[in-house]
């Protein structure tokens, strides 16, 4: 059987199984209770390990031992500057609410059980799209659901081990006066965290947003290219309104990686373009 008779079967038997719109919103409402219920299952993990996920992952950057400060402190002495040690991390928390820590405990595992159940929660979304689509696009698409959860886990992992540490340790040795005492809500650190790590998970996600749009014909490489400087000076607004901190090299730690990708997606935007160029000479002849 060639490819386009496979083509026109698929096709022929999606025709059959298809679905009204009730029946839609019921596949989509199990969907969203298998994704719910994986989340909440990572979530009640995560709340048996309170301790240890605030002891040592959430409170990791505060602390002079964290894995960034250790490898930074480890290339000044290799390269003979002493700079780049940090002894100690000025940090010293409150909690001002009675019911403070209880909600912090609940919040902490509510992300943390998102960011392990994402790529699942991707993959069912991807099972509720598939059966709409062309066999064509559908193999177009093989994968997306891998790429998809690795350019987010490298995107938290990028927020949590360079952006947070950078920001959290300029913020913490930011002084006006000597006779001012630092005292953080911890409330606030959650949220710092919690909003660089997502957020340079979901940015990482633009290679794959170029591809979608490049497919659907909004966006070519021409376009990418011509605008290639007004999106670099797109790129460091948005790093500038996600760091915490509003120092520089916090910025551009952030601006130049979300560059890369940028240049990434050109590539790949001239792969897909020429693939639809030539999908049309094939059907025109």
């Amino acid at each position: 059987m060639t490819p386009l008779d496979q083509d026109h079967l698929e096709e022929e038997l999606d025709g059959e199984k298809e679905m009204t719109f009730l029946e839609h919103l019921e596949e989509l409402r199990w969907h969203l209770i298998r994704s719910i219920a994986a989340i909440f299952i990572f979530m009640i993990a995560a709340w048996f390990l309170k301790e240890w996920v605030y002891g040592e992952l959430i409170l990791g950057p505060t602390k002079p031992d964290f894995w960034t400060y250790k490898k930074l402190c480890d290339l000044g002495q290799s390269i003979g500057v002493d700079g780049l040690c940090f002894n100690e991390v000025a940090f010293k928390f409150q909690n001002r609410e009675v019911s403070g820590q209880f909600m912090l405990a609940i919040t902490s595992s509510a992300v943390i059980g998102l960011l392990i159940a994402f790529p699942y929660v991707i993959w069912e979304i991807w099972s509720f799209i598939k059966p709409g689509l062309r066999p064509v696009e559908r193999r177009a698409a093989r994968g997306a659901v891998f790429i998809v959860s690795t350019l987010f886990f490298a995107g938290v992992a990028f927020g949590y081990f360079i952006v947070t540490p950078f920001g959290v340790h300029f913020l913490a040795e930011f002084q006006l006066d000597p006779s001012i005492e630092n005292q953080y809500d911890i409330k606030n650190y959650l949220s710092i965290l919690t909003t660089l790590t997502l957020a340079c998970g979901l940015m990482f996600q633009l290679p794959v947003i170029i591809t979608v749009l490049t497919k659907i014909g909004i966006v070519n490489p021409s376009f990418l290219q011509e605008y290639r400087r007004h999106a670099f000076v797109v790129i460091l607004i948005v790093a500038a309104v996600i760091t915490p901190s509003p120092d520089v090299i916090s910025q551009l730690l952030v601006a130049f990686p979300l560059y890369f990708l940028f240049e990434v997606s050109i590539l790949v935007s001239k792969r897909i373009y020429a693939a639809n160029l030539k999908q049309l000479e094939d059907e025109h002849i």
